[in-house]
Formats: structure tokens, C-alpha cells, sequence
């Protein structure tokens, strides 16, 4: 008798972020360059940019623990100034994080004028701003042109997507991250099924982890495949609407 299905609750997991556990290929090298040499940067603020799923906030992670930066988000940046979060100019905070750099300027044009705040108060301070977001920050659309200039000459590093090597390294990283054993026809099979990108490697390894969970069966081409075509159902029916 085969038994019921168990509900799959989405706990979520917690993803190792550490120096170690990036993996380092072609696509991703100077970037992780420029965050290792860090605080030997030729000036005082950096973007890292690339597609959904390529690594940027692993890096950005990365370079709060080497940093001691603080998260900033598009809500303290609305905050009023000076921003009581950064504290005095002498103690305070001297490097700040910014994902989602560009999303932020779209919010309202009074975050631009916040964040060229903060870029500045970096400056005074010697201290250290990293931002991130899809595009190249001379392509983000900022209403502020003295940000707009800041941004246009500021150093940029790109991620770009992966190889079929890094996929499949990928692949293991994210089924470790959520501690479930697979082998390597696993992963080979679900890599060379899928598009050549992180997001997509986290999307499959979600939807693997939720119907192992709900059908109590261990992680195997089967169950990768059945997913696989679960998956491509669902976008044929996405595509038809």
C-alpha cells in the first residue's frame, strides 16, 4: 500500500553564504576578485551586477562578514536624514550594502536624493559602499544627475551565467544547502535539462526537495525527471494564458 503523501511545508533553509562555499568559474571571477580585495579598492564604492541567481548576494554577504557593513533597503533609505542608523561620523558605521540598487532609485525620486546621501557620508567617512542589481548602475535609471555621474563612473564587475561545469557545482551547493543527499546521475540528468542559469538551478532543486518531501522517496532520475515534467507543464499552461 503505498503510503500518503506528507504536506510539504515551506520552512525555507538557510543557505551557506560563507567565502568558502562560493564557487568560483569564469563567469563570476572578477567579481569575486574585486570583493577579495577588498579594502584595496581604487575608490570608495563598487557595483556588482548580473543575472537573478548569479551570486551577488552571496558575495555582498561575503563582504559584510569581511566588512562589518550594515543592509541597507530602499525603507532606510527613506528614513530622515541624517540617517540615525549610520551613528556618529567618528564611531559609526563606515560600510553599507545596497542590493537591489536600481529597484530602490524606482521607488520614489526622494530615495535617489538619499542614496546620494549615503554615498557621500561613505566619502567623508574613508568608508566603503557595495552595490548590486541586474544592470550596470550607468544603466539604472536615476532622476539625480550628480548620482547619475557617481553611478556612470563607478567601478562595476560583472557575474555572468554559468558553464555547464559551474551548473552542476551549483546544483550540489544548493541540494547541500537544503541537506538532502543526491548523486551524481541526479545531478548530471536535472543539469543537462535545464537553462543555463542559477535562478533556474534554485527553482528545479525547490521543486525536487518539495515532491521528495510530499512522496517520502529519496532523490533519484525518476523523481528529478517527473518533477522536470511537472515543471514544463506548468509553463506550457503559463504560456497558453
Amino acid at each position: 500500500m503505498t503510503p500518503p503523501a506528507q504536506l510539504p511545508l515551506d520552512l525555507g533553509h538557510r543557505p551557506a553564504l560563507a567565502r568558502e562555499d562560493f564557487l568560483v568559474a569564469p563567469s563570476n571571477e572578477v567579481a569575486v576578485a574585486w570583493i577579495d580585495r577588498w579594502p584595496d579598492w581604487p575608490a570608495n564604492a563598487l557595483a556588482l551586477f548580473g543575472p537573478a541567481g548569479s551570486g551577488k548576494t552571496h558575495l555582498c554577504q561575503v563582504w559584510r562578514q569581511a566588512s562589518g557593513a550594515i543592509q541597507i533597503d530602499a525603507d532606510m533609505l527613506r528614513s530622515d536624514e541624517p540617517p540615525a542608523y549610520l551613528g556618529d561620523p567618528e564611531g559609526g558605521v563606515r560600510a553599507c550594502v545596497v542590493e537591489d540598487a536600481a529597484g530602490c532609485l524606482s521607488a520614489e525620486p526622494e530615495v535617489a536624493r538619499r542614496l546620494l546621501h549615503l554615498y557621500n557620508m561613505m566619502l567623508e567617512r574613508r568608508g566603503f559602499l557595495l552595490l548590486s542589481d541586474r544592470e550596470a548602475p550607468a544603466r539604472w535609471d536615476c532622476p539625480l544627475a550628480d548620482l547619475r555621474s557617481r553611478l556612470s563612473g563607478m567601478q562595476a564587475a560583472a557575474l555572468g551565467e554559468p558553464d555547464d561545469a559551474l551548473i552542476e557545482a551549483v546544483l550540489v551547493k544548493l541540494f547541500a544547502d537544503r541537506q538532502l543527499p543526491v548523486n551524481a546521475e541526479v545531478v548530471r540528468f536535472v543539469s543537462a535539462r535545464i537553462e543555463r542559469s542559477f535562478a533556474a538551478a534554485r527553482r528545479v532543486v525547490a521543486a525536487i526537495d518539495r515532491m521528495a518531501l510530499a512522496k517520502r522517496r529519496q532523490i533519484t532520475v525518476p523523481l528529478a525527471r517527473a518533477v522536470l515534467q511537472d515543471m514544463d507543464a506548468s509553463q506550457e499552461t503559463e504560456d497558453r494564458t
